[in-house]
């Protein structure tokens, strides 16, 4: 162990030992020290930054005897080695360059020719190249300057080599490199600057602390910061190890200086005059307290204000105040400490200006008091620092200039107290007004500004009031049991004063109980042995002891099938005697006050069967009256509806006339107003007499068997009785399809003749109906069944009707409709409406 300043570091070339912050040397590992002892440098920097080394030698220490101990077992040696040498560098070193640093051996040196290699951190990687090494010597060598703050240490590998085979002779060795700081950064602040504090505060007071920071290597002289003031040190010191800036005196004054800049210094090598430094300024701002309380400009004030006059700003009182504005410590708010005894005056303040603003708020007489003294006093909405300081005041004399003013009463409100229903023209009071100025009524007349009942009458002149209408307790124009009426008295100047009178009506026994809601109850039946029974509640407008409790009586001569029970203040139950029937019951009932006064009231009870308390019969009535108003609206609403369509249907009716015409078309009457051209034309007429022989035409019945109606005279008309018709269509339908079925086919045109006979004896029109052609289908399918299965092949010869002579249509054959499409000669035979078709066609063209 040896004497080791601190703050000083100390590197071992030998890895096996390290020397501890006291100066200790200490081993790190197992190592083994031979007979011959060991050897090693140690090396450091003195206080002035001189570098020195200084060589330590071990040796086995003798036993007792004198006789030196064999190597213990723990201080073996294990492997040869080759020594490491930990080392340091300068940092921003001066040229010239390269410099020798340490020379690195290895203890195989011994038995090899070796040469030294060096790779990793300043060699083979950033930054390059900085160091190297003489393969031969072993001597490590740096190039070029090295900043500490950016490499504070560099940790890289030596490897050494056979120079013959290019083996590895020893383990590689981790060889770190430290660089020796030196003052080269300033110390800069790293914190705020500004900083606050109380005006006024108390020696040694904390107002902040200056933070600083400096890049050379901790915990040395080189990053040891003082602090110092360069200026305000009047009213401030800072700590000169920790950089606490506290207040010196307790002088400090806002309203003086607000703010205080303060210049910092910072400087390293613990102060020393080399040391780097900075400065700079703090800025340290004084918060207010409530030290200055507000000054009135005056000494005293004095303001003139009308009487009579209400709600008036009278005074402006301006204030000063030294502390901060807009604050809790410079808002002022006034107070009246005398001569507000009567609230005539309200001071408040303004906000923008902090005046105080002095109002009347209730009118002053002059006739009274010609004058009024107030003494007003201005505070802060915060308190004074000082328990010992007070307010400030101010006196202010109030002038009240007179008018001429309107009467006025003896008294704003009388009250008088009077019963209800006194006679009129009772005289209850005189209600008067003096001149302030003359103090004599002499002149005033007397009016009514308000009376809702018009009970009261006011004496012109005299200002006596009397009753002019019944006084009524009970009216909805009496509150709580008060009536007021507002009046006016008006003297010569036609100057006016109001006044007010308060009637409070004394109650009378001028009402009677009355049964409540009504007269009208109804009673639920009880069942097999037991009595029903309604409660009856009874009220009185009167107050008591002219009202309740009331007292419930049957009157003498009842007829004993009812009882009162259960009679209590306000109500009774009502209750059979015996059992009766349902129906409605007239009960009279005596119903008294506390005072014996009442009457008999009759009730009228239904009794009645009752389901969950409710009369079914007055349930029921009302539920029936509501649907069965219902059911006769929906029944009228059916049978106007059925009346209408009723109409429209009798006045649509198409009435069907039938064409004498092979297009089985009608005609239906128009509901136009006038029948249309077609139906006057001279075309249309009817036939009679001339039905049988159209019947007998042979072309008729081959028309007629191919269910295309009967051909006549073209746009004749026939109608007949439908009736008639319809009988004539049934009849012969029957006789055909009977005919058929039982002949056959063959015989069915054997028999043709009869056929037409029996369509004879109908009328033509029939068969232009849709009934009619039914008929004729019918006729096809008897026939139908009775042919041959020949009927379904294409070229059988077809048994036809005989149509008469000159048939334009000719021969009808199975391949008719593929005879020549394109002659056109057939359009000469259609008839004269086709051809007046065919010329307007061709007239087009």
């Amino acid at each position: 162990k040896f004497s080791l300043l601190p703050g000083r570091q100390v590197t071992s070339s030998d890895g096996h030992f390290a020397v501890q912050s006291d100066g200790t040397i200490v081993a790190v590992g197992d190592t083994t020290v031979t007979a011959q002892g060991k050897t090693f440098l140690l090396r450091g920097e003195d206080k002035s930054g001189r570098r020195w080394r200084m060589e330590v030698h071990l040796s086995p220490e003798p036993d007792q005897t004198g006789v030196e101990r064999a190597p213990s077992k723990i201080l073996r040696r294990t492997k040869r080695r080759w020594s490491p040498l930990p080392f340091s560098i300068r940092e921003e070193d001066v040229p010239p360059f390269p410099k020798d640093v340490e020379l690195v051996g290895s203890d195989s040196s011994v038995n090899f020719t070796v040469f030294y290699e060096i790779r990793g951190q300043g060699v083979t990687m950033v930054p390059l190249n900085l160091f190297s090494v003489n393969r031969d010597s072993g001597m490590v060598r740096v190039h070029y300057r090295v900043d500490r703050e950016q490499y504070p240490k560099f940790v890289f590998q030596a490897h050494v080599f056979d120079r013959r085979s290019g083996i590895e002779t020893d383990l590689p060795l981790d060889i770190t490199v430290l660089v020796e700081d030196i003052n080269d950064n300033a110390p800069t602040f790293s914190g705020p600057l500004n900083f606050s504090v109380f005006e006024h505060c108390r020696d040694g007071t904390q107002i902040g602390e200056v933070m600083s920071t400096d890049r050379d290597q901790e915990n040395t002289l080189h990053t040891k910061v003082r602090y110092s003031l360069l200026s305000g040190g009047e009213f401030f010191t800072i700590g000169p190890n920790n950089g606490q800036i506290l207040a010196k005196s307790s002088s400090l004054d806002r309203e003086t200086q607000v703010i205080h800049p303060v210049i910092v210094e910072i400087r390293d090598m613990d102060g020393a005059p080399k040391g780097l430094f900075n400065t700079a300024t703090a800025m340290i701002t004084l918060k207010d307290i409530n030290d200055n309380p507000p000054t009135f400009r005056q000494t005293s004030y004095k303001t003139t204000v009308q009487e009579n006059k209400a709600d008036v700003l009278i005074l402006r009182i301006p204030v000063d105040d030294k502390d901060e504005e807009k604050t809790p410590n410079w808002n002022a708010k006034f107070v009246i400490n005398q001569g507000n005894e009567n609230g005539n005056f309200r001071i408040d303040t303004d906000h923008k200006t902090n005046e105080g603003l002095l109002y009347v708020i209730k009118p002053l007489d002059y006739e009274r008091a010609h004058a009024v003294k107030l003494m007003i006093s201005a505070q802060n909405e915060a308190p004074l620092v000082d328990p010992k300081a007070t307010w400030l005041s101010v006196p202010v004399d109030v002038n009240v200039v007179d008018v001429d003013e309107g009467p006025e009463f003896t008294t704003p409100n009388l009250v008088i107290r009077v019963k209800e229903n006194t006679p009129n023209g009772t005289l209850l009071s005189t209600y008067t007004a003096l001149d302030p100025e003359t103090n004599s009524n002499k002149g005033i007349k007397y009016y009514t500004v308000s009376d809702p009942g018009s009970w009261i009458s006011v004496g012109e002149t005299t200002g006596e009031l009397r009753v002019a209408n019944t006084i009524d307790r009970e009216s909805p124009l009496v509150t709580n049991g008060a009536y007021t009426i507002k009046v006016k008295a008006v003297d010569s100047s036609q100057k006016t004063g109001n006044g007010t009178v308060t009637l409070l009506i004394e109650d009378v026994n001028d009402n009677v109980p009355k049964i409540v809601p009504g007269t009208d109850m109804s009673l639920c039946e009880g069942d097999k042995g037991h009595m029903g029974s309604v409660v009856i509640k009874a009220e009185d407008s009167d107050l008591s002891p002219y009202s309740a409790p009331f007292h419930f009586t049957l009157p003498e001569g009842n007829d004993g099938k009812w009882r009162l029970t259960n009679i209590k203040n306000e109500s009774a139950v009502l209750q059979q005697v015996v059992d009766m029937s349902r129906g409605v019951y007239q009960v009279p009932v005596r119903v008294t006050d506390l005072q014996d006064k009442g009457g008999v009231q009759v009730l009228n009870v239904r009794v009645c069967g009752c389901v969950a308390g409710e009369c079914v019969a007055a349930r029921s009535s009302s539920s029936v009256g509501i649907w069965g108003v219902l059911a006769m609206l929906l029944a009228f609403l059916l049978l106007l509806l059925l009346c209408l369509l009723f109409v429209f249907y009798c006045t649509t009716k198409a009435d069907k006339i039938y064409l004498d015409d092979s297009s089985g078309g009608m005609l239906l009457k128009s509901n136009t107003e006038a029948p249309g051209e077609e139906v006057k034309s001279a075309n249309l007429q009817m036939f009679s007499d001339t039905v049988d022989s159209s019947l007998k035409s042979p072309g008729l019945m081959g028309m007629m068997d191919q269910s295309k109606g009967v051909s006549s005279a073209p746009g004749q008309l026939f109608s007949q009785n439908s009736v008639t018709l319809r009988e004539s269509m049934y009849q012969t339908k029957n006789r055909q399809d009977f005919y058929a079925a039982q002949n056959g086919a063959s015989d069915f045109y054997a028999n043709n003749t009869l056929m037409k006979q029996s369509q004879a004896s109908s009328t033509l029109s029939a068969l232009h109906t849709w009934k009619t052609n039914g008929l004729y289908l019918d006729k096809k399918v008897g026939y139908l069944v009775g042919v041959s299965e020949e009927r379904y092949a294409g070229d059988t010869v077809r048994a036809y009707g005989y149509e008469g002579e000159g048939s334009p249509a000719g021969s009808v054959g199975c391949c008719s409709d593929f005879g020549d499409q394109d002659n056109l000669d057939f359009l000469d035979s259609l008839g004269s409406k086709f051809k007046t078709l065919a010329n307007i066609c061709t007239e087009k063209k």
